[in-house]
């Protein structure tokens, strides 16, 4: 039956709205095996998971999709649609039919194989991580990483598999235009990462306490309230690598960790997900549930999610409110320790194997690492089996880091075990991307800080909302920070920021 491109637009929307759903509930069971599955229970929730994959790609590849893209004026070449629409209804189609296509090339029995080899390599990852033997693990990447390779074959890459993976987190960015940018960033970043530690290591004003990680989470809960998080819309909970997941419009799930020996961890992972979590929360009414209800890249994900954790969360300001109730949790620890000394500490630069407990300054150091290793990777030039010494090398060149083990090396991240490559360089470009929008915020809003030190965010979020979080996907990443600063992404504002900081904190 003929329908008229409005009828199409609506079928669509429809079956959008259904898929969501569907990929909520894999969300679900993603997170509760990341916080509260049986240890036994993987394999049956790896089966699950896998038939729920095949489902929401079934959903999303029935052929009456096609043809309603087809009445709307869609097509590869075109996929924004018919002229008439709305602007937002074509960013709609635009952005639903860029899943569709990449979906409609996937044959349904390898997004059922792959969802249930990632799932199981996600469990191996975990038990080779607390045995630190990436021997045992390296199988399951083998086939996780040929099951990347195959899916960017599929989407027509060819021979520049990287560049489909870099596509699935960083819309239109290259392998090319990723070492453009993180070459002289290296550089950079690596000579002040020297003039730094040249002065010599800093002792840890937290060692020789322990720090109780039932206390550790009632103060995070507090510090989720004070950002000013929505605790109806969400919650906090813990596991072996903080994340945030999305299960619905108002159901965004934070995650962290404690460690007994230094509360800084887990207090920065919880402003790191809270960061997260303002953005997926902060979007339009119109796009929730919906393809435009996302996050326009990871790369300005993490953008958000740093700059609260960073630039935000370790400055004077921040903690000139809060540093009384911090320690209110632990008197005996932190009752002789002024303001001044804690903030040095949350600033301290202390070379690292550790990604997720990396200081500032060498952060960004850590992701080149494995963008290197991943881009060699999928060209041919590194084998799986050959990863952990490749990864010990570069640690060692660009951070000065000797690696005792694999559990602190090539077995710390959970991304690989999941099949997602090409994520790692979103971390460092959501640096870039923070700096330049936090610079621009503060020329809008003078007196920011006096906002902070007051506990007063509404005003930062309202700015955040306007520049990025009510956009959703309708922005790309490059209109979305132009529209917001007016210039295209640079490292600049980052290496300022850095450069001023630092030469102030180690007197450089």
């Amino acid at each position: 039956m003929y329908m008229n491109y409005k009828e199409a637009l609506e079928a669509l929307r429809r079956l959008d709205r259904e898929y969501r759903h569907l990929t909520h509930v894999l969300a679900l069971l993603q997170w509760d095996q990341e916080t509260y599955l049986p240890k036994d229970g993987v394999e049956d929730r790896s089966e699950q998971l896998a038939m729920l994959g095949g489902m929401a790609h079934g959903h999303l590849i029935d052929p009456g999709v096609g043809k309603y893209l087809r009445e709307a004026g869609v097509t590869e070449e075109n996929p924004a649609g018919d002229e008439r629409l709305s602007g937002e209804d074509r960013d709609f189609l635009r952005v639903f039919s860029r899943e569709y296509y990449k979906a409609v090339k996937l044959p349904p029995d390898f997004v059922r194989y792959a969802a249930k080899t990632e799932g199981l390599s996600q469990a191996a990852w975990a038990e080779a991580r607390q045995k630190s033997d990436f021997s045992f693990f390296m199988p399951h990447l083998s086939a996780v990483v040929e099951i990347a390779k195959k899916r960017a074959q599929y989407w027509g890459y060819g021979d520049r598999a990287y560049d489909g993976l870099l596509d699935i987190y960083e819309p239109g960015m290259t392998e090319g235009d990723v070492r453009a940018i993180f070459d002289p960033l290296k550089i950079r970043l690596k000579e002040l990462a020297e003039r730094v530690t040249a002065k010599g290591p800093r002792p840890s004003v937290f060692s020789g306490f322990a720090y109780d990680s039932g206390a550790q989470h009632q103060f995070s809960l507090k510090l989720m309230e004070y950002l000013g998080f929505d605790t109806k819309r969400g919650r906090l909970d813990t596991s072996a690598h903080p994340f945030t997941t999305t299960l619905g419009a108002c159901d965004v799930r934070i995650t962290t960790r404690y460690l007994a020996e230094n509360p800084l961890s887990g207090i920065f992972s919880t402003i790191h997900e809270t960061g997260h979590a303002f953005y997926e929360l902060g979007m339009s009414g119109s796009h929730r549930g919906t393809c435009l209800g996302d996050g326009c890249s990871m790369g300005i994900h993490e953008s958000q999610s740093r700059l609260w954790e960073n630039v935000i969360g370790r400055g004077t300001a921040f903690w000139t409110g809060l540093f009384p109730l911090l320690r209110s949790y632990f008197p005996d620890q932190l009752g002789s320790i002024s303001l001044d000394a804690f903030i040095r500490e949350a600033n301290r630069v202390a070379l690292s194997p550790i990604r997720i407990e990396a200081d500032e300054l060498t952060y960004s150091l850590h992701i080149i690492v494995r963008f290197d290793l991943e881009r060699r990777l999928f060209s041919g030039g590194l084998s799986v089996e050959q990863l952990p010494h490749a990864w010990n090398t570069l640690m060692k060149e660009l951070l000065n880091v000797e690696v005792k083990n694999d559990k602190e090396g090539v077995l710390q991240d959970v991304h690989w075990s999941m099949g997602s490559f090409g994520y790692f360089p979103s971390y460092a470009l959501g640096n870039l991307y923070g700096l330049q929008l936090w610079k621009k915020l503060c020329a809008d809003i003078p007196q920011v800080d006096d906002h902070i030190a007051q506990g007063k965010f509404d005003t930062i979020r309202e700015w955040l909302n306007q520049a990025v979080y009510r956009w959703g996907r309708r922005l790309r990443p490059e209109e979305l920070l132009t529209r917001a600063t007016g210039q295209g992404l640079k490292a600049d504002s980052f290496m300022e920021y850095l450069e001023k900081k630092y030469t102030k904190i180690y007197e450089l």
